[in-house]
């Protein structure tokens, strides 16, 4: 189990980080893959028939209407990536009751994005979100240099209070338009879904969206611990609750599976690739696991195409 972040800046910290993120996940992006997302790429490529499962903003319309049989474009991976982060670093984040605070964990992922991406010319950028003021934009750079400092700008301690605006945040990737690429949000996704479904589905009509979501186990279930006072950290509110009442505990962890249920769903419908970090859980074990279920999708999904091509031929 990797160590947790830690609440500091110190450059100590992410030289830790990007340690960490070499040793375990380097060798997850060699071969035809250039980002942490694996897909396709972005360069035009050959024509095949279409089959149940592909993607169906690859239609290659021309070759459709000559053959009048439905076929996709097939498209050639990359050899040069741009990334940009939508980090959400919302008061909200300040919490963790397990081996780190959700805060560290949203530095955790943009390190291993940001690493694993800042390779043979690919550039990363980022705008990043805190408290009610206006996101700060860190244009989209090449090198290890520029990726350092970037992930020093995300890391940095201060959080004014305020709300996040992150239907704002995410439609803020479109400005100025660019070059399909991939696209991380990092959240928590607190903010009710109908605010930032449609600039998220938006944004993946172009781009290939990676949804990192972060969460603390107490969000989804109380302890029975008696009254316990919780504040609001983004207005200052508090309430008292009792614990000990078990249909209250029962009521709150019912609301948070449909909270969270509903999140994934808004998720799935926008097109975004969905990948949850706990506070409680071995945050690079799980990135693992996601890149390697999606390769193996990818690749099974690859295969029966080609089986269904061989028997259309």
């Amino acid at each position: 189990m990797p160590p947790p972040v830690g609440g500091t800046a110190a450059p100590a910290v992410l030289a830790r980080l990007q340690l960490l993120i070499t040793r375990r996940l380097d060798g997850l992006l060699q071969g035809e893959y250039l980002g942490l997302l694996p897909g396709p790429g972005s360069e035009a490529g050959e024509s095949r028939a279409y089959h149940p499962g592909d993607d169906v903003r690859r239609m290659d319309w021309p070759v459709t209407a000559r053959t009048t049989v439905p076929h996709v474009r097939l498209t050639e991976a990359d050899r040069e990536l741009e990334t940009w982060l939508a980090v959400d670093l919302s008061a909200s984040l300040e919490f963790g009751t397990a081996q780190c605070l959700k805060r560290d964990l949203a530095l955790a992922a943009a390190a291993a994005v940001t690493h694993l991406t800042v390779r043979g010319g690919n550039r990363v950028g980022a705008v990043v979100a805190r408290g009610s003021g206006p996101p700060r934009r860190l244009p989209a750079r090449p090198g290890r240099r520029s990726a350092q400092g970037l992930l020093r700008t995300i890391a940095s301690p201060d959080t004014p209070p305020g709300e996040v605006d992150l239907a704002a945040l995410i439609d803020s990737l479109h400005r100025p338009p660019r070059r399909r690429g991939l696209a991380v949000v990092i959240s928590d996704f607190l903010a009710p879904a109908e605010q930032w479904r449609r600039p998220l589905r938006k944004l993946a009509a172009r781009h290939d969206v990676l949804a990192i979501e972060v969460l603390d186990p107490r969000e989804l279930s109380l302890p029975d611990v008696g009254v316990l006072e919780l504040l609001d950290p983004e207005s200052g509110a508090t309430v008292e609750v009792q614990t000990a009442d078990p249909r209250l505990r029962e009521r709150y962890a019912a609301a948070a599976a449909a909270q969270r249920g509903e999140i994934e769903a808004a998720l799935r419908r926008a097109g975004a690739a969905h990948l949850r970090l706990r506070t409680d859980s071995d945050w690079l074990a799980d990135i693992v696991r996601f890149v390697a279920a999606r390769r193996h999708a990818r690749s099974s999904g690859a295969a029966r195409g080609a089986g269904l091509d061989r028997e259309v031929t």
